[in-house]
Order: structure tokens, then C-alpha cells, then sequence
């Protein structure tokens, strides 16, 4: 359950492979700060990107959708990405049968949603990519599928291209409860991250915060996580 992204990057469900990692402690704080962020109206349908390509989008899409099931959540982890979609290849499932089947040809929900082995995640694959994606996903059946996701699910992720690069992402915005922006430390240019937030929001979209992706830690940051979380020795062990 891990693919190489299209520069080589290694995309790993790392909540799922190594739920002890301090990364997926990173991705269950994550999940913890979604309540925080909406504290009045609460985000089930979450609309996941970037300003630019190769961020962390689909990996931190992935991710949190594991730590939530393992919250106990329902969850449907969707791929809006018509155009390179990956998260088939991310959880092993096949992507002959998807959204764009479910958008152009009324194919029925419950036949293109699959049940992944990850935690219990349940994945609508982008499905055959389309020569229309931007009318598909702006679509009225889009939000037909949103809202019945919805109504099935406690969240729906959706992840979608890259901001800057196509409409797409604008077009979902403002269909979905709540936008997280995924941004590479110490990669993403300022100008490009507020541009792309302008864009969301200039569409409707409610923007839950920024995840900072990439970020690289001290040794000294390391050792607060696994001071925390090391397995006790004979020393810690209390005598009664």
C-alpha cells in the first residue's frame, strides 16, 4: 500500500504500516485539530490540495483518512483527481470502475465504492480518467454524490488536483464543508500558497487551516515524541 509519486517521491500510509511513527502521531494531531478548526459548523465533507504539484495532498489525504477510521469513524476517502489520479495505487485497489463512472453513466454508489484493507477506509477510485474533468466534477450529479456520501459516511475526503494548475479544486470548493491546504516546508513559495488561497476562497470555500507538509524535525523534537511513546523498561515498571 505505497506508490512512488511521478518525481519519485515515496508516498507511505505510514498511520496504517506504522501507527506507533511519530509521523502518524503528526497525521492523529491532525485529526484532533479538524474539531478545533470547526468548532461551530462541523466539516464532514473535507476538500484536501495544493497550491502546486507534489506537496503532500494525497499522502496527507490518505493518512488522515486511517487515523480517523481508527478513530472508530466512518470514512470514504475520495479521488477527485481526474487527471493523475493515485490513490487506487496508494491503497491496492482497482481503478476500472469509479467516479467518472458513477458522473457519466449513472452508475450506481454502492457498486464503485470499495472497501480498502486499510483500517476500514472505504475508497471511491477516481475511475477511467475523462477528456472532460472539470465539467464532471462541476457538475449537478457531483453534488449529488457529495451529499450522499455524506449521508453515509461520519467524513468524506476528497482529494483533487493541485490548485494553481486546473479549476477543479475551485470548483469543489465550494461544495464541500471545509478545505485543508497541504503545503511543503521550506518548498512552497509564499506568493503561490496565498494565491491559491484566494482562489478557494474567491469560489466559496471555507478554509480549515494549512497542514505543513514535509517539515523536518530536530533530533530534539524526535526525543519529546519517543519519551512519550517508548516501551517502558524494567526501571519504569512499578512494583506493587
Amino acid at each position: 500500500m505505497n506508490e512512488f509519486s511521478s518525481n519519485g517521491a515515496y508516498i507511505d500510509l505510514v498511520a496504517h504500516r506504522h501507527p506507533k511513527a511519530a509521523a502518524a502521531e503528526a497525521y492523529r494531531t491532525l485529526r484532533t485539530n479538524l474539531g478545533f478548526a470547526a468548532p461551530d459548523r462541523a466539516a464532514k465533507v473535507i476538500l484536501i490540495t495544493s497550491a502546486g504539484p507534489e506537496e503532500g495532498k494525497t499522502t496527507t489525504a490518505g493518512n488522515l483518512a486511517v487515523v480517523l477510521a481508527q478513530a472508530g469513524h466512518g470514512v470514504c476517502l475520495l479521488d477527485a483527481d481526474l487527471r493523475k489520479p493515485r490513490l487506487h495505487k496508494v491503497f491496492g485497489v482497482e481503478n476500472e470502475v469509479g467516479l467518472t463512472n458513477v458522473l457519466s453513466q449513472n452508475l450506481a454508489l454502492e457498486k464503485a465504492v470499495v472497501q480498502s484493507a486499510a483500517g476500514g477506509v472505504a475508497l471511491l477510485p477516481s475511475g477511467p480518467i475523462p477528456p472532460n474533468p472539470a465539467e464532471l466534477l462541476g457538475s449537478g450529479r457531483m453534488k449529488e454524490v457529495l451529499g450522499r456520501l455524506a449521508e453515509r459516511y461520519d467524513f468524506v475526503l476528497v482529494d483533487s488536483p493541485p490548485v494553481l494548475a486546473v479549476t477543479d479544486a475551485s470548483l469543489l470548493a465550494a461544495r464541500v464543508d471545509g478545505v485543508l491546504l497541504v503545503i511543503r516546508a521550506a518548498d512552497t513559495r509564499v506568493e503561490p500558497a496565498q494565491e491559491a488561497k484566494a482562489r478557494l476562497e474567491k469560489t466559496g470555500g471555507r478554509i480549515l487551516g494549512v497542514t505543513l507538509n514535509k517539515v523536518r524535525l530536530s533530533a530534539k523534537d524526535y526525543s519529546y515524541y519517543y519519551y512519550y511513546h517508548h516501551r517502558p523498561g524494567k526501571e519504569d515498571q512499578v512494583r506493587l
